[in-house]
């Protein structure tokens, strides 16, 4: 059978005011075509399916009109989850007229997915609190899911079942899905789980999150999970919640992280973007690869040493969304800002950089606290060590006024 891996679309998102809503209708459309190229039996999305808790009509239009898609209308089973971002409620909410076109949606651990079996043969064998078995049509053996949409701590303990606050979150997560994993998962069917969590390999190595992406343990959620809480019996983790494709570990299966569909932060400049694509079988390694998402506006952040060379460059890249940053031996001028503003629609920031200039955290904290200095001498030293440049007259006359006021 043929599974596509998907995750963190956060519709609705928007970088430095940019709205992404249309190149999140493109590239959803990409991803509907390559499950029907490769004649996909299941889709799995690992949750933030939304940017926020309350998305916009139009984001909730093309989440459900995407997911019809990606059911070819009844014919291939979806499941997803939700993530951060997401709210449970509203994730769980459309579930009757879901699951008729086979269609799981899960908010929350504790889910019991009630009986269904759609016209086209896609049926529910049995579920529990965090897991489900689905039959498939034309497949001749059972789909088994362990399922962890992201919860805070409380709703983790609810669904575990745990009342001791001194036991740790990686402790009942790891007993939890052993247990399900050794009572529901045989060498019959293929083993799965699905989780919206932060893993690291054993080795402790760290991938640093987006730079606008809410910390799950911040979240009152769990803290990185290393790969050695994972059960046996699982032949592939999809996970949720980095957004570049990451193949945290081998072992004890593939545990793999797709990345979302399109850069959604600066630090995401230059990374291409990814689904996987799984061929899986009872008793076997699973085969996967990493398909190559083409549509979306690159991300870049480049460097200049002259307005004049950015403007060229700029010229050449009409579609990329960019931070630019400027070197020189001046202030950057503000007619020089409008030319580049004016030259490329794509500009999300513009940083100014003083050549042989530098502003040490240090020696402007020394500085600012000495009690020599007088106000405005100390707002233009904050202010070239937070924008590595001097405030315009204008900003100080500004800042005067207010001090006299």
């Amino acid at each position: 059978m043929k599974i596509l891996h998907t995750a963190d679309w956060h519709l609705g998102k928007k970088l430095n005011g940019f709205p992404r809503h249309p190149e999140q209708v493109l590239v959803l459309n990409e991803i509907c075509q390559l499950a029907d190229e490769h004649c996909v039996d299941l889709v799995l999305i690992a949750g933030d399916l939304f940017d926020g808790p309350n998305p916009s009509s139009e984001s909730t239009e093309l989440f459900y009109k995407t997911l019809r898609r990606l059911s070819a209308d009844g014919k291939r089973a979806v499941v997803a989850i939700a993530g951060n971002h997401d709210s449970p409620d509203r994730i769980a909410a459309p579930e009757p007229l879901a699951l008729a076109c086979g269609i799981v949606l899960l908010g929350y651990p504790d889910t019991v997915v009630p009986p269904f079996e759609t016209e086209n043969r896609i049926r529910l064998l049995q579920s529990q609190p965090g897991f489900l078995e689905l039959a498939l049509p034309g497949i001749e053996f059972p789909i088994r899911l362990i399922l962890t949409p992201f919860a805070n701590e409380v709703r983790l303990k609810k669904y575990l079942g745990s009342e001791d606050s001194s036991l740790e979150m990686r402790s009942l997560l790891a007993e939890s899905w052993k247990n399900l994993a050794s009572e529901k998962c045989d060498d019959k069917g293929v083993n799965l789980l699905m989780t919206h969590q932060y893993f690291i390999p054993s080795s402790g190595e760290i991938e640093p999150e987006s730079d606008d992406e809410r910390s799950i343990a911040g979240l009152g959620g769990t803290d990185a999970l290393p790969v050695s809480i994972l059960p046996d019996g699982v032949q592939y983790v999809a996970l949720g919640h980095i957004h570049k494709f990451w193949k945290v570990a081998s072992k004890p299966c593939p545990v793999v992280y797709s990345s979302s569909p399109l850069c959604y932060s600066l630090n995401e400049a230059g990374q291409e973007k990814y689904v996987v694509l799984l061929e899986a079988k009872p008793a076997s390694e699973v085969d996967y690869q990493k398909i190559a998402l083409k549509e979306g506006r690159p991300v870049l952040r480049k460097t200049f040493d002259s307005v004049d060379e950015a403007l060229v460059w700029l010229d050449q890249n009409p579609d990329a969304l960019v931070e630019l940053t400027l070197v020189s031996d001046e202030f950057l001028k503000s007619e020089d800002s409008r030319r580049i503003h004016a030259a490329h629609e794509g500009i999300l920031d513009i940083v100014p950089q003083l050549r042989n200039r530098t502003f040490s955290v240090g020696s402007e904290a020394a500085e600012v606290a000495d009690p020599e200095l007088d106000k405005m001498t100390l707002f233009t030293s904050f202010f070239k060590q937070k924008k590595g440049q001097e405030p315009s007259e204008e900003l100080k006359e500004l800042f005067h006024e207010i001090l006299h006021s």
